[in-house]
């Protein structure tokens, strides 16, 4: 344990629970159901709305191994070559052995997804994928619908949410093991204010930390709080360095910030073409699957050529499906391009990469134990070996959903007891300094240039400069006599989880000196298995540094030393 803390009021209001699920996608719901239906106290903790996660966005669907003749050796085949050569097999094969069966429990659950003239699933394709296997709900809207069922059955179980709330910090007992959560409710429901939920068992399901970019498709709540509170419970990340840039969003102009139109790769797994001003497909030659190429491979062409052609963006040609198809099987995105005053239906969009997934996280085992006993870990804020160096399209609605059950069962099964929370230190020394909300804009500006698409050790070493004045900064403001200090809020816990990010992350970056999945060197272009077919583990030390090991082989090392 490192002791480090936000700094915060101390709680003023608790309640007990067996288990407290941070976070409302389809991770944390689906743990939260699975382990109320144990029998377990279990406690919802949201930061927005039930329905307000990273979920609801997801358009393309779900892949699993449904359709005839597609089996999970195939779908395993598929994930590991997007991987790159970093997936932990293992735990592939748990994905796609369990992932049919979790589909179908989430279809019990009240999911509907599209189907066939003939009643059965509906099944698409997107990069990587060799076969038709992502399974999709209102066409282009998978992510509302399975939020949607989720939601209700929570809702219908009568579990106990609180919405509106940010996390803050770990809380332990006397022997370091997890005792709950310390969190922030913002102004709405019963609790007010600083308080904690005291449970021996936490479930980070927090999503994703895309706005530590300028542009991304992540959510306005996607600001890495679960990895935050992790690092400074003690608690190890992996694989941090490889944030998937999804290749096609609406482009809507260099200086747009903040969140994004997707439009979605089930575009092209339905025949679109990408294509650039002068209609030429530059895909073609580059990859056997030419648009339907992993999201790594697709991202880079699009950038290389906007390079060549010293353009901002390439285009999306859907003109050929027609009006009625657009209405059918996309509403979402075409409601999406009128908005902005593209037609999609009568001309090319305008698409460029923006940060969109990550790939790493807070690391697991298969049971979702992190390296803090008590704490788990599913969905997009954990690294449980399945993405490797990128991630295979609409396999992450799959993880959250597999893993997130295997989560409850391990604390069905282990049900630890509940132990008070130790007294929180009040020390100076172990309070994290908080950055004042403004320089939210200077750390995406920073990880944009620096450790965006296109990286490269000079571009690296500026933004890890960068983001170590706005660290030390804080810290030589938080200690000077008659320095206006940080209130502590929302927007200044926000920003300071978003630097803890963002430094872990180009450090692991500046660290792998190799092109790899979606990691992209522009000084090291290539593949480098003798030295770089391995994982970088980071940590915070006591004196708030990233410390970055590197594993000697590509597996992961155990979670807890008796394994």
């Amino acid at each position: 344990m490192t002791g480090i803390r936000l700094t915060a009021p101390a709680p003023g209001w608790a309640i007990d629970a067996d288990v407290v699920v941070v976070g409302s996608g389809v991770a944390g719901l689906t743990a939260a159901l699975r382990c109320a239906a144990a029998g377990l106290d279990t406690v919802v903790v949201t930061k927005a709305r039930l329905d307000d996660g990273s979920t609801r966005w997801a358009q393309g669907g779900i892949a699993a191994a449904l359709g005839e003749g597609d089996t999970p050796e195939q779908h395993l085949d598929d994930t590991l070559v997007a991987g790159a050569g970093l997936c932990d097999e293992e735990a592939v094969r748990t994905l796609v052995t369990e992932g049919p069966d979790a589909v179908r429990r989430l279809i019990t659950t009240g999911a509907h997804f599209d189907t066939t003239d003939s009643g059965d699933i509906a099944l698409t394709r997107e990069g990587g994928h060799h076969r038709r296997r992502i399974a999709h709900a209102g066409g282009d809207a998978t992510g509302a619908e399975i939020s949607r069922a989720l939601v209700e059955a929570v809702r219908e179980a009568a579990l106990h949410t609180i919405e509106n709330a940010l996390v803050l910090d770990l809380l332990t007992d006397a022997e370091g093991r997890t005792a709950g959560v310390s969190l922030h409710v913002m102004g709405e429901g019963q609790h007010d204010g600083v308080g904690a939920v005291r449970a021996p068992s936490v479930v980070l399901a927090t999503g994703g930390m895309g706005q530590v970019f300028s542009a991304t498709t992540n959510p306005s709540v996607s600001t890495g709080d679960g990895v935050a509170l992790a690092l400074r419970a003690g608690a190890e990340v992996s694989d941090l360095e490889f944030v998937q840039f999804h290749p096609t969003v609406l482009f809507l102009g260099a200086d747009s910030e903040g969140q994004q139109p997707l439009v979605s790769e089930a575009v092209r797994g339905e025949g679109a073409h990408l294509v650039d001003a002068d209609g030429v497909r530059f895909m073609l030659g580059q990859h056997e699957l030419a648009e339907l190429a992993p999201r790594d491979i697709v991202a880079k062409g699009i950038t290389r050529r906007m390079h060549e052609k010293g353009a901002e963006h390439m285009y999306l040609d859907a003109r050929h499906f027609g009006a009625a198809m657009w209405e059918q099987r996309f509403p979402t995105i075409l409601t999406a391009c009128r908005v902005h005053g593209i037609d999609p239906v009568t001309e090319p969009i305008p698409v460029a990469p923006a940060a969109h997934y990550a790939s790493g996280g807070v690391r697991t085992d298969l049971r979702g134990r992190t390296t803090v006993p008590g704490l788990y870990a599913c969905g997009e804020v954990a690294c449980t070996g399945v993405h490797g160096a990128n991630r295979l399209a609409s396999n992450s609605l799959l993880e959250g959903l597999v893993f997130a059950e295997r989560i409850a069962a391990d604390i069905a099964e282990v049900r630890p007891p509940r132990t008070p929370p130790a007294e929180a230190s009040r020390d100076a020394d172990d309070l994290t300094p908080l950055l004042a909300p403004e320089a939210r804009t200077a750390i995406q500006r920073t990880m944009t240039r620096g450790a965006g698409v296109l990286r490269s050790a000079g571009s690296l070493a500026t933004a890890a400069g960068e983001l170590e004045a706005l660290h030390r900064e804080a810290a030589a403001d938080a200690e000077a006599d008659g320095a206006k200090t940080v209130v502590p809020g929302v927007d200044a816990w926000e920003v300071t989880n978003l630097l803890l990010v963002s430094r872990v992350l180009v450090a692991a970056a500046r660290e792998r000196e190799e092109t790899r999945g979606c990691h992209w060197r522009e000084d090291r272009p290539d593949r480098d298995d003798a030295h770089g077919r391995r994982h970088l583990v980071v940590r915070i030390g006591p004196d708030r540094t990233p410390v970055v090991n590197r594993t000697q082989t590509a597996a992961f090392p155990p979670v807890r030393p008796s394994d």
